[in-house]
């Protein structure tokens, strides 16, 4: 599969409602945003229309509106994004990302638990 266009923050924030609803047309969409965040109706339209021709999601028609939808599993997207981050930031290093999260946004105690227990597994995982 050929690799498609980075997101910028304002695509990827349409494309996680679109993913979350499921399908939504763009009222859809305009309605499921924060309160806070003050888009019309036809930059949201403009958006979807850019997720469209970037691969991302897809449309149908029902009646007079284009309903939307992924194209793209998100969890493919995502690893798409910290990937390119990884590339970008950390010359494709985890381990630096891994050890910058930790040292600036620190780690409750059961956070550290299930942390240990994911290292544990992959540990396991790979005798």
């Amino acid at each position: 599969m050929a690799k498609r266009p980075p997101l910028p923050k304002s695509e990827l924030e349409i494309a996680r409602i679109v993913w979350d609803l499921g399908e939504a047309t763009v009222r859809e969409v305009l309605e499921a945003l924060p309160e806070d965040r003050e888009l019309d109706f036809w930059t949201v339209q403009t958006y979807l229309r850019r997720l469209k021709d970037k691969g991302y999601l897809k449309t149908r028609r029902e009646g007079r509106n284009n309903v939307y939808s992924p194209k793209v599993a998100p969890d493919r997207v995502v690893g798409q994004v910290v990937g390119d981050f990884l590339d970008q930031v950390f010359d494709g290093e985890a381990l630096p990302l891994f050890q910058h999260l930790i040292h600036d946004r620190g780690l409750s105690d059961e956070e550290v638990d299930q942390l240990q227990k994911t290292l544990d597994k992959l540990r396991r995982h790979k005798r």
